[in-house]
């Protein structure tokens, strides 16, 4: 990476940063209700907690191709775009792979975990239907003491539509690479019940060479009364068959459109099912008392060509839960106190089998084939009261403990590099408080802090999948202490700025090195500064912006056989970018019109432990207009890479190659939208 290129990144971020802080001079607030924070909903800029809600406006105008394209609009997330339906994703984090990826970032849906927590999936948010979403919201940081496990560099919770307020509708795309999306959102409001069906497809060729994708989704919803209690009753299903395109390689491979639409590995593929259920009930009772009670139901199966690696074993996978949460509440003079418990039982398997002959270490026949029970009980309480007219304060403490029950259906041996165990159970136990103020200092500007632990038990495939030489007995849950203060600024009726620092420090990292053993003692540091702004420029134009300027960091030292991986205490982690920019001008002349130029930047970073090679960063635009000749009747069209910019989803160095994930070439989209 060039120290001008470098510096051009960083006096760009920069400028925007003095632009957000100049534009800030005039009025804001929007009454945005976010329920992360607290399950029965709080106003978003009352929180202590910072959460960015991207609602069900937001999700129709971008008409996301990838959830990446909605998240990454937010301050402090980066989600990286692997081929079809997968990704990586950062929160306040570097872009985090295998267990840690899987295992550091929440998935929800209205509040119930996508996955059990030791089972969770790097690719997790294919599994929820986001095109038809009533909203998005993100956590950054842990978790309050009402999230658990894997709640701990950050959180998202998918909201589905509510059947009372969403109109019937139904939408047809189509578009560059063989790209077909259709949805249809099918709504009865009623006095006694409402109800709601959703579906939601997507097709595409592939950009690159066998590498198509079909997912197809249904969402039913109904609300309703039964005397005093309110229920809402959810189920979904979502499929995924896809074809998969791995890594290019060479120095700047991404560059050449060609090498780029290769597809080194056309047999590998990733089928998947997950299927939810969910009923919850919410009641009052005695004086100042209310009560909420959700059990649900869940149920995945996936399989997987590890085209990755020498073996392309193939991987079979899945999980069956049920589970329960309940929680009580009382309202106070000036607070609230709450108490809960969860409770879930899991029963998961594996399976990996190399059918090619024999390579290196990578041994035909079967690799692992075992079964695991887990059990997670958690007990939590959380308050927060008001002291005096200006000053809230919140706290909370959440107890949980994980055990699993591993049986291993193969010899307990080693064969070639895959060692396996024989039977054995294990426990975990975690205790995650946090604490936090909230001061308005007049009705337009509020200062926020909060101090707050987060953990996560490690995943089953960290445990009972090892390699030759490895132990899991080191191996302790993973803790995050997180400090942060944050400014609010009202500007009028309409717009905001929410500036936040941090500084987070992490501690038994387990990850897996280059020489391929296990790390049970990493640990590393995490600090940046996130900037939201939300401004109405005049009537007809507004501009949003959100930043992050952050370093992460390793604070131990870790020699192994590879240069370019040796560990040393201060260096960069590698794939974090230590600029992240989104910036988005909006335009509204009329009802009918309306348009939006966005940019997006992802800095420089490196791609290596040691620091020896990286990747320089991209800035793309997209283009999106909408046109709506009557009330019922909307037509819309997208640019995406508007300046055909040759780029990088994911860049990397490894097994001595630079390789890269490349990203699309320019796109164009069109659908039309009919509201019943």
């Amino acid at each position: 990476m060039s120290a001008a290129r470098r510096r051009a990144g960083n006096w760009r971020g920069l400028l925007l940063a003095g632009a957000v802080w100049l534009g800030a001079s005039a009025a804001w607030g929007q009454d945005v209700v976010t329920v992360t924070g607290d399950r029965r909903g709080e106003a978003r800029d009352a929180a202590i907690i910072p959460a960015a809600v991207i609602n069900a406006a937001a999700i129709q105008s971008v008409g996301a191709q990838h959830v990446s394209e909605l998240l990454n609009r937010t301050a402090g997330v980066n989600i990286n775009r692997g081929n079809g339906a997968e990704h990586l994703t950062a929160i306040r984090s570097p872009v985090l792979t295998g267990g840690a990826g899987a295992g550091s970032f929440l998935y929800l849906e209205d509040g119930v975990p996508l996955r059990a927590a030791g089972f969770a999936n790097v690719n997790g948010l294919f599994e929820a239907l986001t095109g038809v979403a009533g909203g998005i919201e993100v956590v950054r940081g842990p978790g309050s003491a009402l999230h658990g496990s894997n709640a701990l560099h950050g959180l998202i919770n998918i909201l589905t539509p509510d059947p009372a307020i969403t109109p019937s509708h139904a939408e047809l795309e189509l578009g560059s690479f063989g790209r077909a999306r259709a949805s249809g959102v099918l709504a009865r409001p009623g006095e006694g019940v409402s109800a709601l069906l959703a579906v939601e497809t997507q097709h595409e060729d592939g950009w690159r060479e066998d590498a198509g994708l079909d997912r197809v989704g249904v969402l039913a919803r109904a609300d309703g009364t039964a005397g005093d209690v309110r229920w809402q009753w959810s189920a979904s299903i979502i499929t995924l068959n896809q074809e998969t395109a791995g890594y290019v390689t060479g120095a700047s491979a991404y560059e050449d459109r060609s090498l780029s639409r290769a597809n080194a590995n056309p047999e590998a593929f990733r089928d998947a099912v997950a299927m939810r259920m969910a009923l919850r009930m919410d009641g009052e009772w005695g004086s100042g008392w209310s009560w909420s009670l959700t059990p649900y139901a869940r149920g995945n199966e996936m399989d997987l060509l590890m085209h990755f690696l020498p073996s392309q074993a193939l991987e079979e996978s899945g999980h069956t839960s049920v589970g329960l949460l309940v929680s009580a509440a009382r309202d106070f003079a000036g607070g609230r106190i709450t108490f809960g418990s969860d409770f879930e039982q899991t029963s998961g398997y594996l399976r990996e089998i190399q059918a090619r002959p024999t390579i290196f270490s990578f041994v035909q026949g079967d690799h692992y084939d075992f079964d695991v029970d887990a059990r997670a009980f958690a007990l939590y309480a959380q308050t927060r009261w008001q002291v005096g007219d200006s000053l809230a304060l919140q706290a909370g403490l959440r107890a949980e403990q994980t055990r699993f029950a591993y049986d291993n259906h193969l010899a307990a041996d080693t064969v070639g590099r895959f060692l396996r165990l024989g039977d054995r159970d294990d426990r975990y136990d975690t205790l995650t408080p946090h604490a936090g103020a909230i001061w308005r200092l007049d009705a337009d500007h509020s200062l926020f802090g909060r101090i707050a632990r987060g953990a996560r038990a490690p995943q089953t495939t960290e445990l009972y999948r090892l390699q030759a030489g490895q132990e899991i007995d080191a191996i302790e849950p993973e803790t995050l202490d997180s400090i942060e203060a944050g400014y609010r600024l009202s500007l009028g009726d309409d717009g905001r700025l929410e500036l936040t620092a941090f500084s987070m420090a992490k501690r038994h990292v387990f990850f897996r090195d280059a020489d391929g053993f296990n790390v049970t003692d990493g640990r590393t540091r995490h600090h940046g500064v996130e900037a939201e702004f939300d401004y109405p420029l005049t009537q007809a134009w507004r501009i949003h912006l959100a930043g992050t300027w952050a370093r992460h960091t390793y604070d131990f030292d870790r020699p192994v056989g590879t240069a370019s991986e040796v560990i040393r205490k201060g260096a960069d982690i590698d794939t974090a970018p230590r600029w992240l920019w989104d910036a988005r001008l909006v335009w509204r002349p009329h009802a009918a019109w309306s348009g939006e130029l966005a940019w997006s930047h992802s800095g420089a970073y490196f791609t290596d432990a040691a620091n020896a090679h990286a990747y320089d960063g991209h800035d793309l635009l997209a283009l999106r207009l909408r046109y709506a000749p009557s009330e019922r009747v909307e037509l819309f069209a997208a640019v995406r890479n508007l300046l055909d910019e040759p780029y990088a989803e994911r860049a990397d160095f490894a097994f001595g190659n630079e390789r890269y994930f490349p990203g699309e070439p320019r796109a164009i989209t069109i659908g039309i939208r009919v509201t019943g």
